[in-house]
């Protein structure tokens, strides 16, 4: 395969997964963070550090907002539920296995 098509390959890849993402608005961060460890602002984080390592300028809002398709207090305001103690115990306990 050639390093054209593999980006090519990989960007579609990545577009479906924020599709998917958007599809799934009932899986909040902190259960993927349990699970896989990252979450829709860590995707922002890394979109915006490729972002910049090409010398395009991008703040991290700007970086959310290509991640949650919109801006991220809507998408929080519509969408993000409280964690529950049962998440957040989760999560502590994968804090602490790294």
């Amino acid at each position: 395969m050639d390093k054209q098509t593999q980006t090519e390959i990989e960007a579609a890849a990545f577009r479906r997964m924020l599709e998917h993402f958007d599809n799934r608005k009932d899986v909040q961060n902190i259960d993927l963070m349990i699970m896989a460890g990252f979450c829709r602002n860590c995707l922002s984080k890394w979109y915006r550090a490729a972002a910049e390592e090409r010398g395009v300028e991008m703040d991290y809002e700007q970086a959310r907002e290509v991640i949650y398709g919109e801006p991220y207090n809507s998408w929080k305001d519509k969408y993000q539920e409280k964690a529950t103690p049962q998440q957040l115990a989760q999560f502590e306990a994968t804090q602490k296995g790294k």
